[in-house]
C-alpha cells in the first residue's frame, strides 16, 4: 500500500512537471490515467487483505469496513467541492502537485501504523503471477459460499449497472432535473452511503449476513421499481440516496464475509479474482441497458425491469449457501471448502 501510494505520487507529479517544461501531451495524460488506475487496484486489493490483520475481532470487520466506506464516500463529496474552490485561485498544475502530495501524506500515515498488515499464517513458496491467479480462482470456485457469492454479485452488477450509467438521462427526462439538481442527486447518493455504511456494524450485530446482505439487495430492487415509477424530483432524490446506501451496505457485508472465511495468505488473490468476476459483467450490462433504452426511447421501463430482476436474484440466492451464511463472520453454517 505504501509503495502504491508513492508510485501514484510520482506518476501524478509527472503531469505538472511536463506542463512546466512545455512537453505535456494528451497521450501522456492517458498514460498517467491508466497507470494511476492500475496502482489504485493494487492499493485497494492490499487494503482488503490488510484489514483483518488490523481488526482484532472478526465480529468488528463489518464496522471497520463500514467506517472506511463512509470516510471514502464523504471524501468523494468533499474532494470535488474543495477542488472547485481551489481551482478558482490556483492553476491546474498546482492542484495536481497537491494531489501528488496527498499520496505522500497517505504513505506517511500508513507507515505510522504500529500493527503488522499481515496476519500470522503459514509460509507459502513464491509462485508466478499465473500460478497465483490460478490458485485464487481455484479457491473461489471450490468454496461453495465464495462461489455462490461471486456468481450473485456478477449477475447483480450485470443487471443493475445501467442504473448508474443512465441516471443522468433518467433524471433529466423523467424527473425534469436541472444540471444543479443532477449534482444534488449524486450528492444525496453519497450521503446515503455515509449513513448506511456507518450503520453496517449495528445491523450486523442484530441480524445475520444473509438477512442484511440479501435484504439490502432485495430492497434495492424494490426501490429501483419505485424510482422507475416516480416523476417527482425530491422523491427521486430520497429513493436514490437509499438505493446507493443499500448498495454500499451489501458490498460492506460481502467484503467482510470474504475477509472472515478466506485464509490470510489467500486474501489478496481471492480479492483480485472476485473483482474480475464481479466487474467483468458491468460493461456488458451497461451496453445492453443502453441499447434497450435507445430502442424503447425511455429509461423507466428498463429501470423497472432491472428492479424486478435484482429482487428475483436476491430471492433466488436465498436458497444457496449465501442464504445459509451464519450469523457470525466465521464459516458458513454448511461448512467451508
Amino acid at each position: 500500500m505504501i509503495l502504491a501510494d508513492l508510485a501514484r505520487a510520482i506518476v501524478v507529479a509527472t503531469v505538472p512537471a511536463l506542463a512546466l517544461a512545455g512537453r505535456l501531451s494528451v497521450w501522456w495524460i492517458y498514460t498517467v490515467t491508466f497507470a494511476a488506475s492500475t496502482l489504485s487496484i493494487f492499493f485497494s486489493t492490499a487494503e482488503f487483505a490488510a484489514i483483518p490483520s488490523l481488526v482484532q475481532d472478526h465480529r468488528d470487520l463489518v464496522t471497520a469496513n463500514g467506517r472506511i466506506q463512509a470516510s471514502y464516500s464523504a471524501a468523494t463529496v468533499a474532494g470535488p467541492l474543495l477542488a472547485g474552490v481551489l481551482s478558482s485561485f490556483l492553476p491546474l498544475p498546482d492542484l495536481l502537485v497537491l494531489d501528488s502530495a496527498s499520496f505522500v501524506v497517505s504513505a506517511a500515515m500508513l507507515s505510522w501504523i504500529g500493527l503488522s498488515f499481515n496476519r500470522a499464517g503459514r509460509e507459502r513458496p513464491r509462485a508466478s503471477l499465473l500460478q497465483t491467479l490460478s490458485e485464487g480462482l481455484g479457491y473461489v470456485l471450490r468454496h461453495p459460499l465464495l462461489r455462490s457469492l461471486s456468481i450473485m454479485i456478477g449477475l447483480v452488477n450485470g443487471v443493475s449497472s445501467t442504473v448508474n450509467a443512465q441516471l443522468v438521462f433518467f433524471a433529466k427526462r423523467q424527473l425534469s432535473a436541472t444540471n444543479p439538481e443532477v449534482g444534488l442527486l449524486y450528492a444525496a447518493g453519497s450521503a446515503g452511503v455515509v449513513v448506511l455504511s456507518l450503520s453496517a456494524g449495528l445491523l450486523r450485530r442484530r441480524w445475520s449476513f444473509s438477512r442484511v446482505a440479501l435484504g439490502a439487495l432485495g430492497l434495492f430492487g424494490l426501490l429501483t421499481i419505485a424510482l422507475s415509477l416516480t416523476h417527482r424530483y425530491w422523491l427521486g432524490v430520497i429513493l436514490w440516496a437509499l438505493m446507493y446506501g443499500l448498495t454500499s451496505l451489501f458490498n460492506i457485508n460481502a467484503a467482510s464475509l470474504r475477509q472472515a472465511i478466506t485464509p490470510n495468505e489467500l486474501l489478496g488473490r481471492v480479492m483480485s479474482i472476485a473483482q474480475v468476476l464481479a466487474w467483468s459483467a458491468i460493461p456488458l450490462g451497461s451496453l445492453a441497458g443502453g441499447v434497450a433504452i435507445e430502442r424503447l426511447g425511455d429509461s423507466a421501463p428498463v429501470f423497472f425491469a432491472i428492479g424486478v430482476l435484482v429482487t428475483a436474484i436476491a430471492v433466488a440466492f436465498a436458497f444457496t449457501p449465501v442464504g445459509r451464511a451464519g450469523r457470525g463472520l466465521g464459516a458458513p453454517e454448511d461448512g467451508t471448502a
